[in-house]
């Protein structure tokens, strides 16, 4: 039975090709968010049994003391003398801290996924110039009676299982370090006691002079609080693709193929991370290993911690970062898809109106469907190879298939070579926007404007009206004017 209007039925054929076909992509594009999802689970159960981002501060300075005074309340025969008491805390940060750090890439496996972890060696120098200006307490009632304990150094890092050794040692001599901090704001790390000679007299009143030796083990971001006078925290390591974050970026930096090298050097003057470590603020976790150094609203004490207390402290980091996420590169593969396909389906329909022959919605679908199992092997592949290697399998598997396949549909060997070799120009453009992240949108921009004024070159002599005539009419499609009419 004829038809009564074949350009609408071929029209509504293939707008439900473009939906399943569309379907069938936005599942593709939920597997791969889903992917990505099992990735990050996989990094976090390395971090359970192994360490997470590592954030130190210190080494900080110490002293435990309480006051204690007699209190006259009442008169007369009601007169009753109390003691009274109050626990307090001096702290005190260096003048001067230096940091040099080696660290070493040890990248850890769950399953298929990696995890950047690495090791890390420490030698930090910290000076305190005048020791007894903090450390030596004032009594702040007229009888107290003040009785303190001796300074104590600690250390604190928001995961202390990555500490694999630790040594501290004041003007040259060994200190006995302990698990734990004197601090009540930080109590992860390690701590230890000076010589009791050190608060009292003559001993608080001489600089001090500390060296710190420290094994640490972490994955995907390393970051030091600046707080001190003045800092200098140097970072050598074998990692190639670094991301520095934090406050601030390093003063000089030497990222090469082998590794890199970097420099921070940093005064009080331009943080407040001195204040806000005596004050209690918090060791912050990282939020997002893609997005390089973002950090989590949620510090490392507890919950019923004073709402003050609850800002981050600033920070020097460097992150551990694969610059070739496979997750992301085929997330943002897949948001091309639909323009992909609209592109291909118009170069095929464009085919017919120029040669005259009819492609049934069913070689549409299938041409679809071809298309769309692109981004399912490049994903898949991805996760096994290097990501230029599993674009190149997939791209040349699907524009070889696509190719013989138009073959078929155009009768002829040429139109399916003409044809493939556009799909994979297609792709080609595709990796070349998914590398050009800054400058992805006016290139995408200009080759569709490219496209379209080839699309209109190529048509500019078609009679449509008579095109759509013979097409009510159950005829073939019009084939194009002769090239010397006008």
């Amino acid at each position: 039975m004829k038809r009564r209007f074949p350009l609408l039925a071929k029209l509504g054929a293939l707008a439900l090709v473009g939906a399943m076909v569309l379907g069938c992509l936005a599942r593709i594009e939920g597997l791969v968010g889903e992917r990505g999802a099992r990735r990050e689970a996989a990094a976090q159960e390395v971090e359970r049994s192994h360490a997470g981002a590592q954030t130190l501060v210190g080494p900080l300075l110490q002293r435990r003391c309480s006051e204690t005074w007699s209190e006259t309340t009442g008169t007369g025969k009601d007169a009753k003398v109390e003691e009274k008491k109050r626990d307090f805390t001096l702290d005190a940060v260096p003048a001067t801290l230096g940091v040099a750090g080696k660290v070493r890439a040890d990248p850890l496996h769950r399953g298929i996924y990696q995890v950047n972890a690495y090791v890390a060696h420490m030698d930090v120098e910290a000076d305190f110039a005048a020791p007894a200006t903090t450390m030596l307490p004032t009594a702040a009632h007229q009888d107290g009676r003040l009785q303190c304990d001796a300074p104590t150094l600690y250390v604190a890092l928001s995961d202390v299982r990555g500490v694999r050794a630790a040594t501290l040692a004041a003007d040259g001599s060994a200190l006995e370090v302990h698990p734990g901090t004197t601090s009540e704001r930080h109590p992860r790390g390690f701590s230890a006691a000076l010589p009791a000679a050190r608060g009292e007299g003559a001993g608080a009143a001489a600089p001090l002079h500390v060296k710190l030796g420290l094994e640490l083990i972490g994955t995907r971001q390393l970051a030091w609080v600046p707080a001190a006078e003045a800092v200098h925290w140097t970072v050598a390591s074998d990692w190639p693709h670094p991301s520095f974050g934090g406050k601030f970026l390093p003063d000089a930096r030497d990222v090469r193929g082998d590794g890199f090298d970097a420099t921070w050097n940093l005064s009080a003057l331009a943080s407040t991370a001195s204040a806000d470590a005596l004050r209690g603020g918090s060791l912050c976790e990282m939020a997002d290993e893609d997005t390089g150094l973002g950090y989590a609203s949620r510090p490392e004490a507890a919950d019923d911690a004073p709402t003050h207390n609850r800002g981050c402290l600033d920070t020097m980091a460097v992150a551990f970062i694969d610059p070739v996420n496979p997750y992301v590169l085929s997330d943002r593969a897949v948001k091309y898809a639909s323009l992909f396909l609209l592109v291909t389906f118009a170069a095929v329909g464009l085919v017919e109106v120029l040669t005259g022959r009819r492609v049934h919605p069913m070689q549409y679908l299938l041409v679809g469907f071809a298309l769309s199992l692109f981004f399912l092997l490049l994903l898949s592949l991805s996760e096994h190879l290097p990501f230029e290697q599993a674009y190149a399998a997939a791209a040349g598997g699907c524009a070889l298939l696509l190719g013989a396949y138009a073959s078929a549909i155009f009768g002829h060997w040429s139109g399916g070579l003409a044809f493939g070799a556009a799909i994979g120009a297609l792709y080609g453009l595709l990796y070349t926007l998914l590398r050009l992240e800054q400058n992805s949108l006016v290139l995408g921009s200009l080759m569709l404007f490219a496209g379209l004024a080839v699309v209109m070159w190529l048509t500019r002599r078609i009679d449509w009206y008579a095109l759509f005539a013979r097409l009510r009419a159950g005829s073939e499609p019009a084939a194009v004017a002769q090239p010397g009419e006008s």
